[in-house]
């Protein structure tokens, strides 16, 4: 890993940590300073790091950022029952080129997931996205990413890379990684009709703001079906976020730490990155929220219960439904309650692994009502094409 790529913490935090309590988080993280030195990664499992990139928003403000604020209160927060050690391993700078940004934080991703750390990225705006989604390319496999916004970010296909257009670029470029994208927190009004018309086309996910506000037990299987998650600030309502582009409807505070612990509580969740962070206004005043995003998500990785090979124990009650022609053939763990229905093994298998798809007791009460669960339907449509 080439620590030229990231600089240390502002010495200011280093010298904030010497007034916190013994029992902070702050004084139990590993970190990057100037006066330390990078920090050994052999015993890390959680790895946070700043990018400081936002030359392709689209409605960019040309403010000076970083994440002093943020990481100050992280420090100040208490850590739970944890066993999972996390290193902070500062930010990386802009590059000459924004291209040159990515490729910075591609390959420090890479090297992060080689290493089974889970890193956390701070933003600058989302963009930064697509060189997250390309640090998976060189692990030969189909990759799962969940959108936290309340836009899609398709954008027009012939338009340039920006943070309104990166999943096209997702979509069309090689190496064709992307299984499938999934969107939690979408507002209509804020999406071109024809790009709603393409998500259904691609047999892609979206969930409407308000259906998650009527159900959030909506997002919990689709985050654990995730490799990565995205998540745009500017998802939060603006009331709560200090967001300086104003949104009046968006998800409240609770709302969005239950999203992070998630995914963090996910077993297949391997990064996450946190955009628009710039907007937030975290230089002077307000950035708990944003701390308690990632508090939760470090809180959900120290829950996991590795429940990925299902069928190789007996820890799993199976349940078959018939369904026209079709047995859909569901588990349910006996630890956790959760449920995941299989892929037919006939189907031509793109991810070339795990063929059981994260689901909800209300898909398996469908079924038994013979109703074809839409998550299902479009895993096996996707695997088909």
């Amino acid at each position: 890993m080439s620590v030229d790529f990231l600089t240390p913490i502002n010495a200011e935090v280093s010298r904030e940590l010497e007034n916190l309590p013994p029992a902070a988080f702050g004084k139990k993280i590993a970190l990057h300073t100037k006066e330390t030195g990078f920090p050994s990664l052999d015993k890390c499992k959680i790895a946070l790091l700043g990018i400081r990139e936002n030359r392709r928003e689209t409605d960019r403000l040309k403010q000076q950022f970083n994440f002093d604020k943020i990481r100050l209160g992280l420090y100040s927060l208490f850590p739970g029952n944890w066993h999972a050690p996390v290193a902070d391993l500062g930010d990386i700078l802009p590059g000459e080129t924004v291209d040159d940004t990515y490729y910075a934080v591609q390959k420090t991703l890479a090297h992060l997931l080689d290493k089974k750390i889970i890193p956390i990225l701070l933003g600058g705006s989302q963009d930064l996205t697509y060189a997250q989604y390309r640090g998976y390319d060189d692990f030969g496999k189909m990759v799962n990413l969940v959108n936290i916004d309340a836009r899609f970010d398709f954008g027009e296909v012939d338009a340039p890379l920006a943070d309104t257009s990166y999943l096209s670029k997702m979509v069309l470029n090689k190496p064709y990684n992307l299984f499938n994208y999934a969107n939690l927190g979408y507002q209509t009004y804020l999406n071109p009709p024809d790009e709603i018309r393409l998500m259904d086309k691609l047999y892609f996910e979206a969930y409407r703001l308000g259906a998650l506000s009527a159900d959030f037990r909506l997002a919990e299987p689709v985050l654990r079906d995730a490799d990565l998650v995205s998540l745009d600030y500017s998802a939060v309502i603006s009331a709560q976020s200090n967001y300086l582009k104003p949104r009046p409807n968006g998800f409240d505070g609770r709302e969005i730490c239950a999203l992070a612990r998630y995914a963090g509580i996910s077993d297949k969740v391997s990064s996450i990155g946190l955009y628009n962070l710039h907007n937030a206004e975290p230089l002077g005043r307000k950035s708990v929220l944003i701390s308690e995003i990632i508090w939760y998500f470090i809180e959900g990785v120290n829950f996991r219960t590795n429940e990925i090979k299902i069928p190789e124990n007996n820890k799993f009650l199976k349940y078959s439904v018939p369904i026209d022609n079709e047995v859909l053939t569901f588990y349910k763990s006996k630890h956790t309650e959760r449920w995941w229905v299989e892929i037919p093994t006939f189907v031509n298998n793109k991810l070339k692994r795990n063929t059981f798809l994260p689901c909800s007791y209300q898909d398996y009460l469908e079924a038994c009502n013979q109703e074809i669960p839409e998550r299902w339907y479009k895993a096996r449509r996707k695997n088909e094409l």
